[in-house]
């Protein structure tokens, strides 16, 4: 057994790139997004080819496997080991040249598929394949596990896409494999010579036959091409360092149709039928995979069916031809490229959707892409529904159909030894299915340790024993993730959930969805990483804290997996109390982009409350903590102090400022907000105008933002509900007693007789959510609930104009206070200001503003709250425009904590700042948020205003 000091002594000494053998670099790298956890001695990511031939050079002097790793989006485990892991995704990672003349561009193994997508595309190129993954998968991974993607009917694999190879061996020896025999080891065409006729005779012939080592490429009649017989290796032959790539010709006009069929077997007979039109694609899946309110046709299954031209409507009539061919229950052709991406993201999502059963309980992948001849997927498909149910299992089956490729993930019990046991059976059974209908049992995600103990049922024994001797030429040590492909690890060993406690782990939240089981919470992350996505589109909001620092443990499966390593206490044993977690939690914005953008729901803002409540339980706080995460207390004793302006005055003397912020953990580039003179409350009392009339009652609620900072907001707010018909109310605001209860005489009043009263105040918590201070947030949400029992026993709505506080409303309260049922009743009371208009002044008309809007849409909105209705409300103003995605990067107490001040502004010049400055003249700026409005006014130098705000304005304008 090699000496871990002297082995990282020797990497450190021979490579220029990161060694890193930490608790959190090995952490990361446990898991890719299979069901296999391995645990590695260390990570080291090599700045270019000589450092790998360094690193391997030192792992096979000390006896180390090694393990080639990209965006670790593998889904049979070929990207975990328990040796040293390569990381190609920090430095050698870039697109060494693109050729438009010849079609061809040059890869290092670790750039992002879409890198290169966006540098071919303004050439009229494309790299063929495209996995659902292509936002984040790398072209090493690519490589290794001969990925597919949707086109592949119309441009094939990925390794009939690959031209030339560059790649070293674990003995060093540096190659160029390509045709011809070019870049072969020493042995290996004598083998392959010995063997010609098994190497005609034993490998089905269909599209997507990934299974196995591609000896047959080395076969005179497909040119000895040894880079070919390299893809979907997996990582177990060589290195790569180095790719030439063949790109293909993007039509310059593409139209959609979706195809919608009585069920999935309907759609599966029908795709093979489709191929004679050359369609670029044809995709199929299922209602229960597909969100509800989808703009698809009615149907139970659909195909995705692409069609290419050299103008639109040579696009259209292709897709046009291809509904009229197809017996179909009702279909929809799409030329409009937005349009067309949401129905794309659907598709997409699928491998992360797939993972919860319509019911909510869990799914697994392990046979997540079995491919047959595609004129057999209809009577495959039946007789795999056939065997799922002999076996008391469940799935969703998706994906390739015009190549006869199938996703799916099972509702497997992979947490106890019968379950297990079941899973292996199984297993056998299917891949003995598989290969009855002639097919191959991975058809684009590669073997790994999911399917390799099983290869010998599609190829036979003696075949499988060839691929053991071409390993054995290329890799004699057999020190290339060892336990792939040839000598296989067992297809039930190494299992991730084995490792995590087998009883309920003790937590604040509810967790609702998962059961209150946190364990269950931290396992919804499955490593499809969407959250590694490095550009957003549209109004998509994870995980800004990733793009800002490029860094693993600062996306979301990042710190799903240290959550993970956590509970498992192997790796990080300190449980609640360890740095690392806390590290990488640091830097969560707690945007909550993820509780919507992540396939699976992740909800990291939940993830990092609960551990921030744990870690610092019985212990001294950080400062910020205390300064912002009290910031309701500190606003109230200034305005009950009636110091508000003497506060301002002092925060204006830069020395104590700096001092403020010194003791306060406040970033020093931040201003301190300035404190309104007149609270909200203050200028409702003033104003001396009950709740009467006719109208419908609302009641505003005043939260800590809108109340003490920007009480603008919610005096525009007023006017514009009142402008609608509507009566405005506050909430009540009774003195309670030190237990938390109202006074005695409370029930006997009328609701609105309680809306006058003037003491005690009411509070969403988010400030103390957002600090994991959950004891004090679930006393000033009880409090909050005593006192709003009035308002709570009539139908009056509340109406929440900061995004945040109605989010922490709607879904931290309910979760938190699980056991009170008063906490659900008021979550479905909450509405934005824009469903308030909507719900209870439909036939209002509002003032129209005629003019373009830009901003953001607020990161909480977005994720919780929905925005439909607000794009509604600004069409109807007259607002035109799109409102930018991301995050702005202030996102409460985040942007202003000491430490955060560069992500914060790399996080606001990603979308908002941009969108700002890019705005047409005349432009109104919208940010609805207390925290937006603060971002752009500190870094951006313009006022932005709730939406409110601008209504108000116009109406003030009129006669």
């Amino acid at each position: 057994m090699t000496d871990q000091r002297e082995l990282v002594a020797a990497l450190r000494a021979a490579v220029r790139g990161e060694v890193d053998f930490g608790v959190t670099a090995r952490a990361l790298t446990t898991m890719d997004a299979s069901n296999y956890r391995r645990v590695p001695l260390g990570v080291c990511a090599p700045r270019d080819a000589d450092d790998v031939a360094a690193a391997l050079a030192v792992c096979r002097e000390h006896g180390v496997p090694v393990v080639a790793r990209g965006g670790g989006t593998s889904i049979a485990g070929q990207a975990t080991g328990t040796g040293v892991v390569l990381d190609f995704t920090r430095h050698m990672n870039r697109l060494l040249s693109l050729d438009p003349e010849a079609g061809t561009a040059v890869v290092q193994p670790g750039l992002v598929l879409d890198r290169l997508q966006e540098a071919a595309a303004p050439h009229g190129l494309r790299f063929g394949p495209d996995p659902s993954t292509h936002s984040r998968c790398t072209l090493g991974g690519m490589i290794g596990n001969n990925s597919c993607g949707s086109h592949s009917v119309a441009w094939g694999t990925t390794a009939d896409n690959v031209r030339t190879l560059s790649a070293i061996t674990a003995r060093g020896e540096r190659l160029r494999p390509g045709p011809g025999w070019a870049g072969a080891p020493e042995g290996l065409r004598p083998l392959v010579d010995g063997e010609l006729a098994r190497l005609r005779t034993s490998f089905p012939d269909l599209p997507r036959r990934i299974s196995g080592y591609a000896v047959d490429a080395l076969l005179p009649e497909h040119r000895a091409d040894v880079a070919r017989s390299l893809c979907g290796s997996e990582g177990t032959l060589a290195v790569l360092t180095e790719a030439e790539l063949t790109l293909v010709r993007a039509p310059r006009a593409r139209a959609l149709a979706v195809l919608a069929y009585a069920d999935e077997s309907g759609a599966a007979q029908a795709a093979a039928g489709l191929l004679p039109y050359r369609p670029l694609t044809v995709e199929g899946m299922a209602a229960d995979l597909v969100p509800s309110g989808a703009d698809l046709p009615r149907g139970g299954a659909w195909l995705f069916v692409e069609a290419g031209g050299d103008t639109g409507a040579e696009a259209r009539a292709a897709a046009e031809a291809i509904v009229r061919a197809a017996d179909v229950v009702d279909a929809l052709v799409v030329t409009d490229p937005a349009r067309q991406r949401a129905l794309w993201r659907i598709r997409e999502d699928a491998s992360g959707t797939a993972t919860r059963m319509p019911d909510g309980s869990e799914a697994w992948p392990g046979w997540e892409d079995c491919a047959v001849p595609p004129a057999r997927l209809g009577a495959y498909l039946r007789d795999f529904r056939a065997l799922l149910a002999e076996h008391g299992l469940r799935g969703t089956p998706y994906g390739h159909f015009g190549d006869g490729c199938i996703h799916v993930r099972i509702d497997f019990d992979l947490l106890t030894g019968p379950g297990v046991a079941r899973f292996r059976r199984f297993s056998e059974e299917l891949a003995d299915l598989v290969v009855a209908h002639g097919g191959s049992l991975s058809g684009e995600h590669g073997d790994g340790q999911a399917r390799a103990e099983l290869l010998p049922r599609m190829y036979g024994a003696e075949t499988v024993a060839l691929f053991e001797r071409v390993k054995g030429v290329w890799d004699p040590d057999g020190l290339l993730n060892p336990g792939m492909l040839v000598r296989p690890a067992p297809l039930d060993a190494d299992l991730r959930f084995s490792a995590l406690p087998r009883e309920p782990v003790d937590v604040e939240f509810g967790y609702p969805a998962d059961a209150g089981d946190f364990s269950a919470a931290v396992r919804r992350c499955v490593g499809v990483a969407k959250c590694r996505t490095t550009s957003v589109s549209g109004s998509a909001v994870m995980c800004p804290s990733f793009r800002a620092t490029g860094e693993e443990e600062h996306s979301t499966r990042g710190r799903a997996r240290l959550l993970h390593e956590m509970l498992a206490g192997e790796v990080v044993t300190d449980g609640w109390r360890s740095t690392e977690v806390r590290d990488a939690l640091d830097l969560c914005l707690s945007c909550k982009g993820c509780r919507s953008d992540c396939p699976v729901g992740v909800d990291m803002a939940t993830y990092k409350a609960e551990f921030l409540h744990h870690h610092y339980a019985g212990r001294r706080r950080p400062a910020a903590h205390y300064a912002m995460g009290w910031l309701p207390v500190w606003l109230r004793w200034a305005a009950r102090t009636r110091t508000a302006g003497a506060a301002n005055a002092l925060a204006s003397v830069r020395p104590l400022a700096r001092l403020a912020k010194r003791l306060g953990g406040i970033a020093a580039e931040r201003e301190i907000p300035r404190l309104a003179e007149e609270t909200l409350s203050r200028w409702w009392r003033r104003r001396r105008q009950s709740a009467t009339g006719e109208g419908r009652l609302v009641v505003l609620w005043p939260d800590t933002f809108t109340e003490h900072l920007s009480p603008s907001v919610g005096r525009a707010a007023v006017r514009v509900l009142e402008a609608a018909g509507l009566r405005v109310a506050l909430p009540p605001t009774l003195r309670l007693p030190s237990g938390g209860r109202r006074v005695g005489d409370a029930r006997s009043r009328s609701p609105l007789s309680l809306l006058t009263a003037r003491r005690g105040r009411v509070c969403c918590g988010l400030t103390y959510l957002s600090t994991g201070q959950l004891d004090r947030a679930r006393a000033v949400l009880g409090r909050t609930l005593d006192l709003l029992e009035p308002v709570l026993a009539t139908d009056a709505p509340l109406v929440v104009l900061e995004p945040s506080c109605a989010a922490a409303l709607r879904t931290d309260a309910p979760e938190l206070l699980h056991d009170d049922p008063r906490a659900a009743r008021l979550a479905s009371r909450v509405l934005t200001f824009a469903e308030t208009l909507e719900t209870y002044a439909p036939d209002w008309t509002p003032p129209a503003v005629n003019r373009p809007v830009t901003g953001q849409t607020h990161c909480h909105q977005h994720a919780v709250l929905g925005d439909g209705p607000d794009r509604r409300l600004r069409e109807a103003a007259g607002l035109t425009g799109e409102l930018s995605g991301g995050c702005c990067g202030l996102a409460g107490n985040f942007g202003f904590e000491r430490g955060h001040y560069d992500v914060s502004r790399a996080c606001a010049e990603e979308q908002l700042l941009p969108a700002v400055r890019a705005a047409p003249q005349g432009a109104v700026i919208q940010a609805d948020g207390f925290s937006c409005r603060t971002q752009l006014e500190q870094l951006g130098g313009v006022r932005g205003r709730h939406l409110a705000e601008i209504l108000a304005e116009e109406l003030d304008r009129r006669p």
